[in-house]
């Protein structure tokens, strides 16, 4: 039921939720009654991901590897020209619209001055990699996190096992330390190092916030505290105050509630938009974790896999647990009143990609253009006439490093049993099982550690191929329901939208009225669910001899390839 009338003219009344992804982001409109979706437009980065050199006139300047930059101002442009198109698409009244929230990836973060302008968009700093946006996948701050990890253990620090042993070099701390240690410049022009969450949250309404999501998963924010200054400096003396660069401006709101009312919309971003000036600004979250009230999937035991380029597992319990390798565990870090657990893969529909747009033999390509389907769709076929075990492969998931249970991305992809009569589609077929096999490494950590998973639920792009559906059914021997909608990010950020405009009390509230599920969609089939068991005794044994020190063969090699990059820009600059 709605709960607040709010004098709207009378009618319908309509919420935008705007996915910010890797590639680019889509606006979507949503009904605020029963989360009916309307309209949509989807608009791609102009710089995508930055990740061999930096762009326009800092053009030229290449990257090292493992890193990944994004342009700002490319997601001004996501509500610039997805945001009206969407509203069109719909045919509503912008006038109607009472409220917009947003979503992102994550920790996608960037340096900012006090005021919120991004560093890479002054003049004297746009040929600086570290002035620009770090997206989730810039991986090149793992010594820095490796140090981090050490030196919690070593002191000890209490907040250390709230993220299951390790943090990532994805997230806030790690990438700040590589700032500092390879710009120290840059790192002191930083007034702000700040979520691209909150900062495209503040592009909306005007107000500097900080959510309760990415503070807690991405910033180390536990019980109201974050590292300490003693902490900081014994990494580093000139990394004593990385903290105040995480912080509000005295006197400002603490951290945010999800859900919460950020702002009012600007007469500046009403112009880009389209909306309404003064409507409801919900403060910022993160795309996994809005997606579980649009999948109505917030009680606890139920387990969210968002599977696109990656995959994010998020779900509630009631109480507080240490799982080994977990992302992190935040009170209200999904919903207000429960224990909200984070896991995931960094590589998952991106390794389904490399190979298909990498890898994929000629003749391949060819017949999928000749019968007029995707190299995806034709290797998914080929595959699913094979029977468990046929191909004799197993692979490691590792493309992009691992998030969990190992949280190493040194890490990279293994594939074995490969032979001269091996066929694409069987190696093809061998990454979708060890994606599978990934996932259910964490649903098991989860219940070894005493929290229970009890409802598997899977959101995101690549839910549209029911082959690779059927087959995470059959290798977690577990049913699987699907959220309802193909925007789940999109409709998740309008539900906390609805919340912010006051349409409804909380944002379970809201999940109920809007939200969408298809349960037990998916059932595993027992005669394959028993073959892959011996596939996944092969894939832990390869996983622990690689991933857990038996072997650091991959980690040689990762250290090889920085060391011979290095030679070569050494190399080239001399020649210059």
């Amino acid at each position: 039921m709605v709960v607040n009338a709010n004098n709207h003219g009378g009618g319908d009344r309509y919420v935008i939720g705007v996915d910010f992804g890797t590639l680019s982001g889509r606006a979507l409109v949503v009904r605020v009654e029963d989360g009916a979706e309307l309209g949509t437009a989807v608009h791609e980065y102009a710089h995508g991901v930055i990740e061999e050199a930096l762009p326009g006139a800092a053009g030229g300047r290449s990257l090292p590897p493992d890193w990944a930059l994004q342009h700002p101002d490319d997601y001004r442009e996501v509500l610039r020209r997805a945001v009206p198109a969407a509203v069109a698409d719909a045919g509503v009244d912008p006038k109607q619209v009472i409220g917009i929230g947003i979503d992102f990836t994550a920790c996608t973060v960037l340096p900012t001055l006090a005021d919120g302008t991004p560093l890479c968009e002054l003049d004297e700093y746009r040929d600086r990699p570290h002035a620009y946006v770090k997206l989730w996948k810039h991986h090149a701050a793992q010594p820095q996190a490796d140090r981090i990890n050490a030196l919690a253990h070593k002191r000890p620090e209490p907040w250390i096992a709230r993220y299951g042993g390790k943090i990532s070099s994805e997230w806030e701390y790690a990438k700040g330390l590589q700032l500092l240690e390879e710009d120290a410049e840059l790192y002191a022009r930083t007034e702000r190092w700040i979520e691209a969450a909150d900062w495209i949250t503040w592009e909306l309404c005007g107000v500097e916030t900080r959510n309760a999501c990415t503070a807690g998963y991405k910033g180390i924010l536990q019980d109201g505290v974050r590292p300490s200054a003693t902490f900081l400096t014994a990494l580093n003396a000139g990394f004593a105050d990385f903290n105040d660069k995480l912080d509000l401006a005295p006197g400002a709101p603490g951290i945010s509630p999800l859900g919460a009312r950020a702002g009012s919309l600007t007469a500046q971003a009403a112009a880009w938009t389209g909306l309404p000036e003064g409507i409801a600004v919900c403060v910022g979250n993160v795309d996994a974790h809005v997606t579980a009230p649009a999948a109505q999937a917030i009680e606890p035991g139920q387990m969210v896999a968002i599977m696109g380029t990656s995959t994010c597992h998020v779900m509630n319990g009631e109480r507080l647990a240490e799982v080994p390798g977990m992302c992190g565990v935040v009170d209200g870090g999904i919903v207000d009143g429960l224990w909200g657990y984070e896991a995931g893969q960094s590589g998952v529909g991106d390794i389904f990609a490399w190979f298909t747009e990498q890898s994929t033999p000629g003749y391949v390509q060819a017949e999928a253009a000749e019968r007029g389907i995707s190299v995806h769709e034709l290797l998914t076929e080929q595959a699913a006439a094979q029977p468990v075990g046929a191909h004799g492969l197993v692979a490691l998931d590792w493309h992009s490093g691992n998030r969990s249970v190992l949280v190493d991305h040194h890490l990279s992809g293994v594939i074995v049993g490969l032979t001269l009569s091996t066929k694409p589609h069987e190696v093809y077929r061998a990454l979708l099982e060890a994606t599978a096999f990934g996932t259910r490494v964490i649903i098991d950590a989860f219940e070894e550690s005493g929290v229970p998973v009890n409802e598997f639920v899977v959101a995101g792009g690549l839910l549209r191929n029911s082959f690779l559906m059927q087959l995470y059914a059959d290798i977690t021997r577990r049913p699987l329901s699907l959220i309802g909608s193909s925007q789940g990010p999109a409709l998740g950020s309008a539900i906390h939208a609805a919340v912010a405009a006051g349409a409804y009390p909380d944002v379970p509230a809201a999940a109920r009225a809007m939200g969408k599920i298809e349960r037990a969609a998916y059932t595993p089939d027992p005669q394959r669910a028993s073959a892959y068991e011996a596939l996944y005794a092969e894939y832990l044994r390869l996983h622990d001899y690689f991933g857990r020190g038996a072997n650091e063969v991959l980690h040689r090699l990762r250290e090889l390839r920085i060391e011979a990059h290095a030679q070569s820009e050494s190399t080239e600059g001399e020649a210059r």
